[in-house]
């Protein structure tokens, strides 16, 4: 069934899996799904990815070509008996001639999760709420709900779900467009924002589009703490209008394309407008990561994912190593980008 996979593994470039459960759930699929549970040593995936095997299905990674192979032969197993397995792959494995490169030990447990699961379907309905979930499972037994509301037992691996991360590009110049293109290949939840902009929505895979004004569309999407939103119109008072929506908003990211030169006067201006100091205090002004300079559109747009990414698993961490928003217009922080216009 799927104990060969292809040969080049674009199904490694799905990071979160729950598109593919829902695709199999919809299908009336059952399906094996696999999650790393321990680590040792240097691997190249953490605690908690995932893989899903289904009749013509598979996403995830969790070494880059070492293991997968193996593993699909163990779920099409795991799919024809309904048993649930641990796999141990380096130190202690029963396969050594399977051989972790980077010398890692980790462990991956399967189990067969019918179409009808009701913990699947609550892991579904929360993502599509946008709330957190925590899975909980022996591979015979599972359970899904809100973290602190679902039952635990002592046999059962645990794996915490996030919303998925959402990405709101106001603007519509090629900048943008990569901006909105990258992050929808990054898997973000993407909308591009164009106030006014043509019907025919931008030719750009997995990126919704809307044509209301900043204020409008922000409303109707809710920014959540798992939202992030990059301003990039170069024109100030479209600017001005996407980040009095944005900025005291739970939005989780507030980034504004532009020259540091003008920032003091856009600060002023958010001001002016009665936005809290404590709001203007969270805007990352020029956008994105420091790149040397670079200011062509796919490079800006690599800055922009690239901090966006970094801040998420800084908080994620508790790492303070990121560098803060600029509160302040003209301070001399030596942090900045290569999205200055």
């Amino acid at each position: 069934m799927f104990a060969e996979l292809p040969e080049w593994p674009t199904f490694g470039l799905a990071e979160d899996v729950r598109p593919v459960l829902a695709q199999a759930q919809a299908a009336g699929k059952t399906l094996v799904l696999a999650t790393l549970v321990a680590l040792e040593g240097g691997g190249p995936r953490p605690v908690g990815t995932q893989m899903v095997f289904a009749e013509g299905l598979v996403a995830g990674y969790f070494s880059g070509g070492c293991v997968e192979g193996d593993i699909a032969g163990h779920a099409a197993q795991c799919m024809a008996d309904g048993e649930p397995r641990r796999l141990v792959y380096g130190e202690g494995s029963p396969w050594p001639d399977i051989r972790l490169l980077c010398g890692a030990r980790i462990e991956v447990f399967l189990e067969r999760v019918a179409a009808d699961d009701a913990a699947l379907a609550e892991l579904l309905r929360l993502t599509a709420a946008r709330a957190p979930a925590l899975w909980v499972s022996d591979g015979r037994r599972r359970a899904c709900g809100p973290p602190g509301e679902v039952p635990m037992w002592k046999e059962a691996i645990t794996r915490p779900y996030e919303p998925v991360p959402r990405l709101v590009v106001v603007g519509w110049d090629p900048t943008a467009l990569a901006i909105a293109a990258l992050g929808a290949q990054s898997g973000f939840e993407t909308t591009l924002v164009r106030p006014k902009g043509p019907e025919a929505p931008p030719p750009l895979a997995g990126v919704g589009y809307l044509r209301g004004e900043p204020g409008e569309a922000l409303a109707s999407i809710v920014p959540d703490a798992w939202t992030a939103v990059a301003v990039a119109t170069h024109d100030l008072e479209t600017d001005q209008a996407a980040l009095r929506a944005a900025l005291p908003s739970d939005a989780g990211y507030v980034g504004l394309l532009g020259a540091r030169a003008r920032l003091p006067e856009r600060l002023s201006r958010l001001r002016a407008a009665g936005v809290p100091e404590s709001a203007i205090a969270r805007l990352h002004a020029p956008i994105g990561l420091d790149l040397g300079g670079a200011k062509a559109p796919w490079e800006v747009a690599v800055s922009v994912i690239g901090e966006i990414t970094a801040l998420r698993y800084a908080r994620a961490s508790g790492s303070t190593s990121t560098s803060p928003p600029a509160s302040t217009a003209g301070a001399p922080t030596g942090r900045r980008s290569s999205a200055s216009a």
